[in-house]
């Protein structure tokens, strides 16, 4: 990322911890039968199922939308191109552990493809720790091919767009969040987010961190190799471009969301997940309502960073 990305910061709501597990609490048994809420120790993410490359989710948190969707549809701009290590930096937080949701940078891939991004960025004197899996379209048979990203490439980039959530990666308190049965229409990322939204309508919250669905199917999707070659316009239209397929547990998913826009024209969620048997991609909902359950850490960030919005935008593709 040579050129330097216009920043935009804003400080967010951050209620005590205690506060929110309420909060949370409350709302989610809208939409599951069984729910637990706590604030619990943050579990060391370097062991399974996470094998993360930092151990917590704790410590400056802040999150970031970095390009979007309009860089996509209705036709790609294939140049928007960006560096985790240097986005730590625009976020005041160099050798910060990142997650998230993006898109794979397709000059250095050689087609496009879904990003999960985690890493643990570079630091004077330590080389970063790319654990990031992508996700594409498998010529051979038309189905979900997901490989290891520094198995194969030496970078940190990614493409389009992100959707992330920094840390300095350090123990400490975090939100975990049991659900069981799905009795509601909503994913837990949505219920989430409508429940900060509910309790906070003047306020702008934003969650970022990590879910594993433990038992049941997903359903997610999956971008083409081959950019549209005709204008995207619509909705529908993207879907029918976009490759759909169900997943199954475990699944492990990492999340950002945001229950108001302040102003900053931001990706209200977004949600990638990978899995130890070759499944990945964006998340959509799960598709076992009755069977399904999820564990889930999450923080609070202090700030939002607004890097390179476009200029032109719109509220496309964006589900």
């Amino acid at each position: 990322m040579a050129e330097k990305h216009p920043t935009e910061k804003v400080r967010l709501h951050s209620p005590d911890l205690e506060e929110l597990r309420g909060v949370l609490q409350a709302g989610l048994e809208h939409n599951f039968a069984e729910v637990q809420v706590s604030v619990v120790d943050c579990p060391d993410l370097t062991q399974e199922p996470f094998q993360f490359p930092a151990r917590g989710l704790c410590g400056s948190p802040r999150i970031t939308d970095v390009g979007g969707v309009p860089y996509l549809v209705p036709m790609v701009q294939v140049e928007k191109e960006y560096d985790m290590n240097t986005v730590s930096k625009q976020l005041e937080l160099p050798g910060a552990f990142i997650l998230g949701a993006g898109g794979a940078p397709s000059r250095i891939v050689g087609f496009n493809a879904e990003l999960m991004p985690v890493v643990l960025t570079e630091l004077e004197g330590r080389p970063a720790v790319n654990s990031s899996y992508f996700s594409s379209i498998n010529p051979a048979d038309g189905q979900c091919l997901q490989e290891k990203y520094s198995d194969k490439f030496p970078d940190c980039n990614f493409g389009l767009m992100g959707n992330l959530y920094a840390c300095e990666g350090k123990p400490g308190k975090v939100i975990e969040v049991r659900a069981k049965k799905r009795t509601g229409n909503y994913s837990i990322v949505t219920a989430l987010r409508k429940t900060l939204e509910d309790q906070y309508p003047e306020k702008s919250l934003a969650l970022g961190g990590t879910f594993v669905i433990q038992k049941g199917k997903a359903k997610i999707h999956i971008m083409p190799r081959e950019f549209s070659a005709c204008p995207l316009h619509t909705d529908d239209e993207v879907d029918n471009w976009l490759k759909h397929f169900e997943v199954s547990a475990p699944f492990i998913c990492q999340s950002v969301l945001v229950s108001r826009d302040p102003g900053l024209d931001l990706r209200v969620e977004h949600t990638h997940g990978f899995s130890r048997h070759g499944e990945g991609g964006h998340y959509y909902i799960d598709t076992t309502p009755d069977t399904v359950e999820y564990l889930g850490y999450f923080m609070l960030a202090e700030f939002v960073f607004r890097i390179d919005r476009p200029k032109e935008t719109h509220g496309v593709g964006r589900d």
